[in-house]
């Protein structure tokens, strides 16, 4: 029997040296020293063609008393074709943060998987959470890593949100918004923001309707209204699917944690609002 025919006997000369050393506390630093082919855009050549891949679009978020919601819309295009009807854009990052994704689809995804490794990486090799602008700050140095790949239209353009963890003797803190640019600048939005091809009109929803303090249930209405006139006035944004029963995805985070709004509840509310434009068109 040689040393390579059982794992647990492989000799450490045949492991590579990135994984012998000590560990560090990011893990997109670690995969950049030991399997930098595994970042986000790494594969794409430097002087590649723009691809014809879906692109997510419409990510909306508002803070509110209870801390912070966030949604997004369903649809999925490439080109002047709908690419995907029920497309997922808005995920929990962690127990008090969550993340939204517009721009190249795969590269995103990819991206958010990397990032929520990243966070319970830290957690297990520091022994402490992140503060909500260290997370914010990973995700703006995992973005930086990308511009090589935005600079050929493989862009990715998050929304990131969430709120410090209280504690024992200290309560949780307000919901907060940070959007991004290509390059990885982190910006700290006030109230209300949204990203993708529909944000102008989604945020000039928001702009009307917005409520300083409203109540979680309201920010989730809310969210819903900005979707709705995002995806009237922008092809590229999915509305409301009420034959298909695809409706979108919102996430609540407050002091009791990050938390997926059930499907059937996202339904009432979106059949509610539809039916409120069936009286008064514009909202």
């Amino acid at each position: 029997m040689t040393a390579f025919a059982r794992a647990d006997h492989w000799p450490v000369s045949a492991i590579p040296a990135a994984y012998l050393r000590p560990g560090t506390g990011s893990f997109t630093e670690f995969l950049a020293t030991a399997e930098p082919h595994l970042l986000p855009g790494s594969r794409q050549g430097s002087d590649a063609a723009p691809l014809a891949v879906p692109h997510a679009t419409t990510i909306v978020a508002l803070t509110c008393a209870d801390g912070v919601v966030m949604a997004g819309d369903r649809r999925a295009t490439m080109g002047n074709i709908i690419a995907q009807r029920d497309i997922e854009k808005v995920f929990i990052a962690d127990s008090h943060s969550a993340i939204g994704i517009a721009g190249t689809a795969g590269v995103a995804v990819e991206m958010v998987r990397l990032f929520r490794l990243e966070l319970e990486h830290y957690e297990k090799i520091e022994g402490v959470r992140l503060s909500l602008d260290g997370k914010a700050n990973r995700l703006a140095t995992m973005i930086r890593g990308n511009l090589g790949a935005a600079m050929q239209g493989l862009a990715v353009i998050p929304l990131f949100a969430g709120l410090e963890e209280g504690t024992a003797s200290e309560p949780a803190g307000p919901g907060r918004i940070f959007s991004y640019d290509i390059a990885g600048g982190r910006y700290e939005e006030h109230d209300y923001f949204a990203v993708g091809s529909g944000s102008l009109f989604a945020r000039s929803a928001l702009k009307k309707r917005y409520e300083i303090g409203a109540d979680l249930a309201t920010a989730v209405r809310l969210s819903i209204e900005a979707l709705y006139d995002a995806a009237d006035d922008d092809s590229a944004t999915g509305g409301p699917d009420v034959t298909r029963r695809i409706f979108p995805v919102v996430i609540t985070v407050t002091a009791g944690g990050a938390v997926r709004v059930p499907a059937d509840d996202v339904a009432a509310v979106s059949e509610a609002v539809l039916a409120g434009r069936l009286l008064h068109p514009g909202g």
